[in-house]
């Protein structure tokens, strides 16, 4: 039996070795992301506690959006068999085999975690007292993206971040231990705004998976056809709209930025980070002039410097 700060882990599946060459690339990309995910100024549990949660957010969305490796060496690892494994799995079977694997994290009867992500994260949701329930929201987020493609409505777009991105903001406060209702509907704010930065960053990348998170509604306002979205550059009509849908995040970005506030200490200066990820992206993309079709605008490391500098200045 292995320990994690003092915590057992339940044995489950063997590792060969590909299981932790598997997680270190999953766990790799979050150098990627637009703002940090567990930088080294946290305390050290709180930075194992944050990758091990991103790791299984990492997870999912790779395998929801079909990114998993060639091979599929995860549906293996989660225990799927060989001949579904090595066609890379059927989405919807692999999601259920990770909701299987997350229900084995919460229980206390053998086998444990099959996948050695999920192995990680037990530690985690045992010394945090995390509940099933914002992982759960993740996996059906993932769900809904193999059966809906559009949104006709924003507020269609607003219940699916309730499942893609809310979960992420919660489980952050409850690994520092600082949830309360005022925290977790800020942190919904600023978590929406996240992703609907992502979602105006990455348009043509969501277009060649055939999935659209600009509202319905909106693309009518401003005369824009799924055609338009498909041009390799973008001309006035949705240069405008992604103006309009940028403005909107700004505004939840803003709504959830007394959360930095509520807080001391470096949880504060994670928190300005999060906060900063998402302006720094928006000047990006205001910086290409909305054009985001040629690719996803990308903030600087200085921009988001200035940005967390400005937001704790804010906060102060």
């Amino acid at each position: 039996m292995t320990r994690a700060r003092g915590v057992p882990v339940r044995p489950g599946a063997p590792d060969d070795g590909r299981g932790d060459a598997a997680s270190r690339t999953v766990l790799a990309k979050a150098a990627h992301e637009n703002f940090p995910v567990a930088p080294f100024f946290l305390p050290r549990a709180w930075r194992g506690d944050l990758m091990a949660v991103y790791g299984f957010a990492r997870l999912v969305d790779d395998i929801g959006d079909g990114d998993l490796a060639p091979g599929g060496e995860d549906a293996v690892l989660l225990g799927l068999d060989r001949s579904s494994a090595a066609e890379g799995g059927d989405r919807v079977a692999l999601l259920d085999a990770l909701e299987a694997d997350l229900h084995r994290v919460f229980s206390d009867r053998a086998p444990g975690p099959l996948h050695p992500l999920m192995r990680r994260l037990g530690p985690t949701v045992r010394r945090c007292g995390l509940t099933p329930e914002p992982f759960l929201r993740l996996i059906e987020a993932n769900r809904q993206d193999q059966r809906v493609g559009r949104y006709p409505a924003y507020g269609d777009l607003l219940a699916y971040c309730e499942l893609s991105a809310n979960p992420v903001g919660r489980l952050v406060l409850g690994i520092t231990g600082t949830t309360s209702p005022e925290r977790v509907r800020r942190s919904d704010a600023v978590c929406t705004g996240l992703q609907i930065v992502e979602h105006l960053q990455d348009v043509a990348e969501d277009l060649a998976r055939d999935r659209i998170y600009l509202p319905g509604e909106d693309m009518r306002r401003f005369g824009v056809t799924e055609a338009d979205l498909a041009a390799r550059t973008g001309g006035a009509p949705v240069r405008a709209l992604i103006a309009y849908e940028a403005e909107r995040a700004r505004e939840l970005l803003n709504e959830g930025t007394p959360l930095v506030g509520s807080v001391h200490g470096r949880l504060k200066l994670l928190l300005a980070g999060f906060v900063a990820g998402g302006r720094a992206a928006l000047r990006a993309v205001a910086a290409a002039d909305h054009d985001v079709l040629p690719g996803p605008p990308k903030p600087t490391k200085l921009s988001l410097l200035r940005e967390v500098g400005a937001t704790l200045r804010r906060e102060g």
